[in-house]
């Protein structure tokens, strides 16, 4: 699966590279790669194939009788729990970034009965700190969360011990080694892409140094 899924992030070119003027993560993280799931909208061949895989791991990993309602986070998770749940025939909810300053200051839209179990389906996952912010926002507003599946995760043993600290289980997709080695095969990357990307992802802050004045 994480060829499969690698291959369509790349076709869609959801992943860009630039070694010289590096990205920045909202983590504040200096990246030579930069991925945008939210083109997945507008593939509809490509967006069914990662559905399709999104529920044989809901059915196979998770279990369709552990989890009440499908969440997606703002706003990258919207579209793909929307997706998710009408093909799985289940409720869904979305989760804000942070609760409504007015009205009932809730943090979800939609119906999220106390006690109900949310899967999280997110676009990515980087440090973990969204995750943890959604995961909250959903604990507030009376859910239980145990699950959190993503499309692509960078890999970072950090991100997975934070998720896990939580009791929350990470199911994901396709990941970072994963994107390179098709990459490479396919000639999406250069060899000093590569490596380049590579060193960032040993020692990022080391990696951006040489981006600082």
């Amino acid at each position: 699966m994480n060829e499969e899924i690698s291959k369509i992030l790349l076709k869609i070119n959801a992943f860009s590279v630039n070694i010289k003027e590096p990205f920045k993560f909202v983590s504040g993280i200096l990246s030579p790669i930069y991925l945008d799931c939210r083109r997945l909208i507008s593939f509809p061949k490509e967006r069914k194939i990662i559905i399709n895989n999104a529920v044989n791991i809901v059915k196979k990993e998770v279990g369709l009788n552990n989890i009440d309602v499908i969440a997606g986070g703002e706003t990258a998770g919207i579209p793909l729990a929307a997706w998710l749940a009408d093909k799985l025939n289940m409720p869904m909810i979305y989760v804000r970034k942070e609760p409504k300053g007015y009205g009932k200051q809730k943090q979800t839209e939609g119906v999220l009965n106390r006690g109900q179990r949310v899967l999280l389906f997110e676009d990515m996952m980087t440090t973990g700190g969204s995750k943890l912010n959604f995961f909250n926002g959903i604990i507030n507003d009376g859910g239980v969360m145990e699950h959190c599946l993503v499309i692509f995760e960078y890999g970072y043993e950090e991100a997975r011990k934070t998720l896990k600290e939580n009791n929350i289980q990470l199911h994901s997709m396709s990941n970072l080694d994963s994107v390179l080695k098709v990459g490479k095969a396919e000639g999406y990357f250069t060899d000093e892409e590569i490596k380049e990307v590579k060193e960032w992802f040993k020692d990022h802050d080391k990696w951006a140094e040489k981006f600082k004045k």
